[in-house]
């Protein structure tokens, strides 16, 4: 069975997608776009939502905020991660200002799971309208494998159109690794919703201007 895919294909759509547009002073990331058909947004379909785990981290780290208590704490303050007491969680409650510095500042917001639904009450207000969703941890947990995995982690997910768009990297990366995590990022997509669903694919910098990735 052939993969919906081709390596080759894709790489001439990265190419060509890196060199279309302006450069810019900064480091733009490098997006996939899965169009999709016969879509209920309504539905379960539409609350489609997956973390994947790109093979390769983009160049590009992501912004990662801790929210614990105890060891989990200090083990987060010793990497030099932005974190989050429960006293100083606490008193952000009816703090509009405070909660919308984390939703916009944090890319990954990791909670101690005793503390959830704590985050949820004072910081999910905030962090829905951004599309940030509090990823519980185990209070227990090695926190320096957890963030490694965050930081090549992504969000494929249907918001308010028929389409999936995430980031595959950044265009300072080779394009094998950029070919790499498009495909896992498509399987990821293919085997939850179906091949016969997906529309068109394509590949575009953040600045630049989308080029369609064919089906086979």
């Amino acid at each position: 069975m052939k993969l919906p895919l081709d390596n080759e294909i894709i790489k001439g759509a990265v190419e060509k997608a890196k060199m279309l547009g302006k450069q810019r002073k900064f480091k733009q990331t490098v997006e996939l776009i899965v169009a999709l058909k016969d879509i209920n947004l309504k539905g379960n379909e539409g609350k489609f939502r997956e973390v994947v785990y790109l093979p390769h981290a983009p160049s590009k780290e992501p912004n990662i905020c801790v929210i614990a208590s105890g060891d989990l704490l200090l083990e987060a303050k010793k990497l030099g991660l932005r974190t989050i007491s429960r006293e100083e969680l606490s008193a952000m409650k009816g703090n509009k200002k405070a909660a919308r510095n984390i939703g916009n500042s944090c890319d990954w917001i990791l909670v101690s799971s005793d503390l959830m639904s704590l985050v949820g009450s004072i910081l999910g207000p905030a962090l829905g309208p951004r599309g940030k969703v509090p990823i519980a941890i185990s209070p227990k947990s090695n926190i320096s494998d957890v963030v490694n995995n965050y930081k090549r982690a992504v969000w494929a997910r249907i918001r308010n159109e028929p389409q999936i768009q995430c980031k595959v990297g950044t265009e300072d990366m080779k394009n094998e690794e950029i070919i790499d995590n498009i495909n896992a990022v498509f399987n990821t997509i293919e085997s939850k919703i179906g091949i016969a669903k997906i529309a068109r694919v394509y590949v575009k910098k953040t600045m630049g201007f989308p080029v369609e990735i064919a089906l086979r």
